[in-house]
């Protein structure tokens, strides 16, 4: 793509949204859906955040490659990411495993998903391609590290967290010069490389890379050969590149998005229970470590057609109330206390019910008398009447899934399971 003066890089790029991992330390809550499409802040799927930054940071074109339980994502997609125009050039194509270069082949690693649709990549006449994870909350401005690749003329930008030093042996590490120059990539080092002038932080991989397509489409292309492969960016692709070529770190900080209410960058992987749970908790503060209410960066999503909600009865001990809480469209608390929690679209309390920090999922009924503290509630959960969460341990373990940070994850299954038991 020959540039226009004044053209922004946005323009001329493409995202590449790796989006086909189960999430397996989620449990029960990817058993029916990959982990880019779960629940997350009310009204939202994770993979929402990654599209949303693309589109504000103004690119236009965007694939999705997607293979694990891949349906309910490939739904969401098309129900609310379904305003791309081909006559204004904007593409978005969902590109499941399909066996299209072998028939035995599924997506082998993150690098072979880019190459098994090299052609299509080729069909967007892009100049860079920016490699993100599907499954990360946080807002970025994608222009911002764009422009940093190409003035520096960097085979590789990698998208970098500052993290405390022993926070950092999660990650992937960077060693880099004084220049931001990466000398060398650790996984999940033991001993962690620091920043230099900053002997307390590290610098962690984000797993974004920004490319010039035509560099990155030669290296594909080679690594496929490669028996000794695992065709992954973060195993083969990047540490290749950082021996041989030039990488570069950028650092989030320099592009991340704030309203002016949060008070440092932010950026969750919400991959295991508790860390799902707290996110999404967190967003009932006074004053959240994420702000979802600044229009000039918008979270796009599927906009359900619902009703507003509602909050009914006005007696002592039975009434309809919600203290420090989200509470989405088509939810009714009715004659029920919710408070530091989140229903989704289409929750139903039902009265003399009590959640406290409870994360309920879309089209959860909450039957009378229920007590529920500390707990995640999976889509469509009907709540039998007087079930008591979150004070007995023991008990709650019987049941259902109790993660290690003391959040019971509660599924259909293990309800059906219990009352079977129960008789």
């Amino acid at each position: 793509m020959k540039a226009r003066p004044n053209q922004r890089l946005s323009s001329q790029a493409m995202a590449f949204v790796l989006a086909g991992g189960r999430g397996s330390r989620l449990k029960e809550l990817t058993d029916r859906r990959a982990k880019p499409a779960v629940y997350f802040g009310g009204k939202t799927r994770i993979i929402d955040f990654a599209l949303s930054n693309a589109v504000n940071s103004g690119i236009r074109k965007m694939a999705i490659a997607t293979q694990y339980k891949a349906h309910s994502l490939i739904r969401h997609m098309q129900r609310g990411w379904n305003f791309f125009r081909a006559e204004r050039n904007e593409y978005l194509d969902i590109l499941p495993a399909s066996q299209r270069v072998d028939e035995t082949k599924w997506y082998l690693g993150t690098a072979d998903a880019v190459t098994q649709n090299i052609d299509i990549v080729d069909s967007y006449g892009v100049k860079y391609i920016i490699i993100l994870a599907g499954d990360h909350i946080y807002k970025m401005d994608y222009e911002i590290m764009l422009m940093q690749h190409a003035a520096t003329g960097a085979d590789v930008t990698i998208g970098c967290l500052t993290v405390p030093k022993e926070e950092a042996s999660a990650f992937g590490v960077m060693h880099v010069d004084s220049t931001g120059r990466i000398t060398d990539f650790l996984e999940k080092p033991a001993v962690p490389p620091t920043i230099p002038g900053d002997p307390a932080n590290s610098l962690a991989s984000m797993g974004i890379y920004v490319f010039d397509w035509a560099f990155l489409r030669d290296l594909l292309i080679r690594d496929a050969e490669d028996p000794n492969s695992s065709h992954d960016f973060g195993n083969d692709i990047i540490p290749q590149i950082v021996k041989h070529g030039k990488a570069m770190a950028h650092r989030f900080a320099e592009s991340c998005v704030t309203s002016g209410l949060e008070d440092e960058p932010y950026w969750r992987d919400v991959g295991t229970i508790d860390a799902f749970w707290q996110a999404n908790i967190d967003l009932t503060e006074f004053v959240p470590k994420l702000d979802l209410y600044d229009n000039s960066w918008p979270i796009w999503t599927y906009a359900e057609l619902v009703p507003p909600a509602k909050f009914i009865h006005d007696e002592d001990g039975r009434r309809g109330s919600a203290i420090s809480s989200l509470i989405s469209g088509d939810c009714i608390v009715s004659g029920s206390e919710v408070r530091n929690s989140l229903l989704f679209t289409g929750g139903r309390t039902h009265s003399y019910a009590a959640l406290d920090h409870v994360v309920a999922l879309p089209y959860v009924d909450v039957g009378r008398y229920a007590d529920l503290s500390r707990c995640v509630i999976d889509r469509g959960v009907r709540i039998p009447e007087k079930l008591v969460v979150g004070q007995d341990p023991v008990e709650d373990a019987k049941w259902f899934r109790c993660s290690e940070g003391g959040i019971v994850l509660i599924t259909q299954d293990m309800l059906d399971a219990r009352a079977r038991a129960l008789g």
